[in-house]
């Protein structure tokens, strides 16, 4: 095995084949919208193995060390509806690697939407949506490589944690799913900033998600920011962290002006403070 930090790693890394590990990995939470981190024992090579987690490519990144007969941990975006009772299967190749998670009951918020619109929404809108998740999901499938994974994120607003990740949802009594994202409080026009590096890879103004943005970090990696008054970036942008992407809003399905952001990792809505180091 030829070590990462050498001259080949060196170029290897620069043409995106071996995601940097400059900074530590996210936090590990083996439950529903956790991430599992899953050293991939055996598993020897100097380019970065391609792994697959419920039929989607998971990132792949260079371990410090090699612990455990490991040189590679993949990190896996567990979803919500994810069943403890069942075992996780990552597969590469021929190879399989299992593992399990944990039960996690998440509370229940019961919200009342003033625009019913926006709880029993009409064909039109019906329609209106559909195109827009399409659009959605080709920014959270793609999959880029950039020099450096954006493995930990700062927060993009500060303000008051106002809706958990996770939360079983009620609007107007009503069930939905639960909640993909965070929900940071925050006055009308407060500015959102990017939490790492990114590229900016969708833009819309969407029927229950308001002015919206999406940045892809790179290996499946990818962050959404949602009901923004403001949008202060185009498509194609390449971010850096800190760098301004809107202004806090009310647009969209909401109670009053906050950002909802989401943090998605092969495909799959993960608990963002998984990602902010002492949050």
């Amino acid at each position: 095995m030829i070590n990462w930090r050498n001259a080949l790693g060196t170029a290897l890394l620069s043409l995106g084949l071996i995601p940097s590990l400059a900074q530590a990995l996210p936090e590990e939470a083996r439950i529903p919208g956790g991430i599992a981190l899953i050293p991939l024992t055996g598993i020897h090579s100097d380019l970065a193995p391609i792994a697959h987690y419920a039929g989607q490519r998971v990132m792949v990144v260079a371990s410090k060390e090699s612990t455990d007969n490991a040189d590679w941990i993949a990190v896996v975006g567990i979803p919500l509806s994810a069943n403890p009772a069942e075992a996780q299967a990552l597969t590469l190749g021929s190879q399989t690697f299992t593992f399990s998670i944990a039960p996690k009951e998440y509370e229940s918020q019961y919200l009342t939407v003033p625009n019913k619109r926006h709880v029993d929404p009409d064909p039109e809108a019906l329609a209106r949506w559909k195109r827009e998740s399409a659009e959605m999901n080709a920014a959270f499938v793609r999959w880029s490589a950039p020099d450096q994974v954006a493995d930990r994120m700062a927060l993009p607003l500060e303000g008051r944690f106002s809706s958990a990740f996770g939360l079983r949802r009620f609007f107007n009594e009503q069930p939905r799913k639960p909640h993909s994202g965070l929900d940071i409080a925050a006055p009308t026009g407060s500015l959102i900033s990017a939490p790492a590096a990114g590229e900016v890879v969708a833009v819309g103004n969407y029927f229950f998600n308001g002015n919206t943005v999406i940045l892809d970090h790179g290996f499946g990696l990818t962050s959404m920011y949602c009901h923004m008054s403001a949008i202060d970036v185009a498509m194609g942008d390449q971010l850096n962290a800190g760098d301004p992407i809107g202004r806090v809003g009310a647009t969209g399905r909401v109670t009053g002006p906050h950002l909802h952001w989401s943090v998605s990792l092969n495909n799959t809505r993960v608990d963002p403070l998984l990602f902010v180091e002492g949050k």
